[in-house]
């Protein structure tokens, strides 16, 4: 167990004070608010003792009382005591009668008393000092004291908000211009090391150089090196650019502030310049250290593409403040800034000039090695059986990102246990990686029996297609059960290509066409189940021909901008260009359209017996297919792709064509004499 664990079995001192309670000014204000309370309330100190009224007219005539108070509202009367009658009156009690004793009457009425004492007064010659008052009910009071308690409640209110109280001290007019930074300090529970990081060899390959940057900079900075500023991960959603950047704090063992781009902003303006300057404040005092910013292109995007009406523009101004941080720290303090974000190509360039971001760490999509690494860490918690083989799942999932391969494990779980097994096996990942990509499975789907034809004939038309084609992707299954949107579906074992030639495009083409095909080819009439087809195929042309340049009639040109900033309103080309991309893209899809077509009506046959599998099965798999039409002719490049990378060769030599057997040249004669 590491030390940082074991802090709370360490032996205490016994003359080590316990930690002091911190002064707070609301406490001053509450004992002299409570203080005015027990002035008002508690503020008579006088011994009473309730009499009946004919007492109290013989006390009066013996002239025991020296001054009397009457309540003209309440019917009562208040009557002090003469320090030499006390005995008499209270009796038992004078003792404990106090120094200045009285007694209460509750009298007939105010005009009773008054009669009463006129005549006592007359007879006996008395000076009685006598007052009249109307008493106030302590409702009344609490009433009255009632606004200035709102008044004192609101200002506490106010000064908790503006110092931060009312929010846990991280908000408040006084701390809103505080950075919002997590804050994980050495010793903390964020633990994540590389080993916890599968995949992303390349990756972490460079970004273990920042960790001997931060663990041993005397070893660059002694030959005259300079300690990167920033490093920017970029990459699509889920591949770990986050676990990376946790994954370099928790080797490094530094300090590490974890906050999103969007915690710079606010409604305030000039909070986010101060929460960049707040920031870097905390970080030198905590360097060496890494601050991460997730999500970065909230604030880093270029300056100057949102016309905002010549008003200020916050984001510009964070991002300045910034720059200008990035810029204002020394070389070698220590404090190294990771971003993430998956669009870099809207960043502001100044942010990605050297001195700033130095580095730009690509985190890709896992290839199929990577994705086997990634698979073993997400497998640890799941109770798997011996049907489960790993380089399986890896090739079932191409172009899954970490994330989605986490997803894949725990839906397996999640489906093994609806199902009540006690293990996951390969038919629970199967389903898995099927409810992921086609959606939930809808077998009580209403489809009438000339539709499930229909989706029969349309599905084994693709299936059919890629079995033929050369560079077609390999069939998985097929299967006509309504899932998600889809009717049917098909699902193939892509390849994984660096470059991609036309041919090999041409292929998909006329496999995705295959469907459409069928449907006329077979029934004669065409349906709306091949909208998905139709889209993914006319989107291939246009790329093909406008992107590529792999059209016949315009070559090598490309109108794709990779800058990100876009041709404004206007487009590259002409109006004569664009109905020229317009006919070729028809071309290519028509002759990849009666392609599809003669290869069908060439294997009608089978493709009937897959047709009619389908609607009894409801599902085939590649074996259906080799049961049809024998071995596939064309060996998948996904099925030799671990071989071929296990071991390349070292020294390869290429043959150059040239003269007459060149492709694409035509041999000349020579007519110089």
């Amino acid at each position: 167990m590491d030390s940082y664990n074991k802090g709370d079995n360490k032996p205490k001192n016994p003359n080590t004070k316990g930690p002091k309670i911190p002064f707070n000014l609301y406490w001053v204000y509450l004992i002299v608010f409570a203080a005015i309370i027990g002035m008002y309330f508690f503020s008579d100190n006088t011994v009473t003792k309730e009499v009946a009224w004919s007492d109290f007219q013989g006390y009066v005539k013996g002239n025991s009382v020296s001054k009397i108070i009457v309540d003209r509202k309440n019917s009562t009367l208040k009557a002090f005591v003469r320090a030499d009658s006390v005995k008499s009156v209270f009796k038992g009690d004078a003792e404990r009668a106090g120094t200045n004793p009285a007694i209460v009457v509750r009298i007939p009425s105010a005009d009773k008393f008054a009669d009463f004492y006129d005549k006592v007064r007359a007879e006996y010659k008395y000076d009685i000092d006598v007052s009249y008052e109307d008493s106030t009910n302590p409702l009344e009071i609490l009433v009255g004291f009632l606004p200035v308690i709102l008044i004192f409640g609101l200002f506490i209110y106010m000064m908790r908000r503006m110092s931060g109280g009312g929010s846990g001290g991280g908000g408040g007019v006084f701390s809103v211009g505080k950075s919002k930074a997590q804050l994980y300090d050495k010793g903390s529970d964020l633990r994540v090391t590389f080993k916890d990081v599968a995949g992303l060899s390349e990756a972490k390959e460079e970004i273990e150089e920042i960790v001997e940057f931060l663990k041993n900079p005397s070893r660059y900075t002694e030959i005259g090196g300079k300690i990167p500023k920033g490093a920017l991960l970029v990459g699509p959603p889920g591949t770990g650019k986050t676990l990376l950047a946790k994954a370099v704090a928790g080797e490094a063992n530094v300090p590490f502030f974890s906050l999103s781009g969007s915690d710079f902003v606010e409604m305030f303006v000039g909070v986010g310049a101060s929460r960049v300057r707040d920031l870097f404040k905390q970080a030198k005092e905590k360097s060496p250290c890494i601050i991460f910013i997730d999500e970065i292109d909230a604030i880093g995007r270029a300056r100057g593409r949102n016309l905002n009406m010549g008003s200020n523009d916050e984001r510009e101004n964070t991002l300045n403040q910034l720059l200008t941080e990035m810029d204002g720290f020394g070389t070698n303090s220590g404090i190294i800034i990771l971003a993430a974000t998956n669009r870099a190509d809207i960043l502001d360039k100044a942010l990605l000039r050297a001195g700033r971001f130095d580095r730009q760490i690509t985190v890709d999509l896992p290839d199929l090695n990577d994705r086997k690494e990634i698979f073993k860490v997400h497998l640890r918690p799941v109770k798997i059986d011996d049907s489960v083989d790993v380089e399986f799942l890896a090739r079932q999932t191409p172009g899954f990102s970490g994330a989605d391969i986490a997803n894949v494990c725990n839906e397996a779980a999640l489906i093994a246990a609806r199902k009540g097994k006690k293990v996951v096996q390969k038919e629970d990942f199967t389903n898995a990686v099927d409810r992921i990509i086609g959606g939930l499975e809808k077998k009580n789907k209403v489809t009438t029996l000339d539709e499930r034809k229909t989706i029969a004939i349309h599905e084994a038309g693709h299936a059919t297609l890629s079995w033929f084609l050369q560079y077609a992707n390999p069939l998985v299954k097929v299967t006509i059960v309504p899932r998600g949107k889809a009717l049917g579906a098909a699902w193939y074992l892509p390849e994984e290509r660096q470059i991609t030639t036309k041919e090999q495009m041409l292929d998909e083409m006329c496999a995705l066409l295959g469907g459409r095909a069928a449907e006329e080819v077979f029934i004669g009439n065409i349906s709306s189940g091949a909208a998905n087809d139709l889209e993914r195929v006319t989107k291939q042309a246009y790329a093909m021909i406008s992107y590529l340049g792999m059209s016949e009639k315009m070559p090598n040109l490309s109108y794709y901008d990779s800058s990100g900033e876009g041709y404004g309103f206007t487009k590259p080309y002409s109006e004569e260009t664009a109905l020229l991309i317009d006919q070729e893209v028809q071309a290519m899809i028509n002759e990849q359209y009666e392609r599809a077509k003669k290869l069908l009506s060439q294997h009608a046959d089978g493709h009937g017996k897959l047709a009619n599998l389908l609607i009894t099965e409801e599902v085939i798999f590649a074996d259906d297919l080799k049961k049809v039409f024998g071995e596939r002719q064309w060996v998948s490049r996904s099925e030799e792709l671990i071989k071929e990378t296990e071991e390349l060769p070292k020294d390869v030599e290429i043959e150059i064509k040239t003269g007459e057997d060149a492709p694409g040249i035509v041999a000349e004669e020579d007519q110089s004499e």
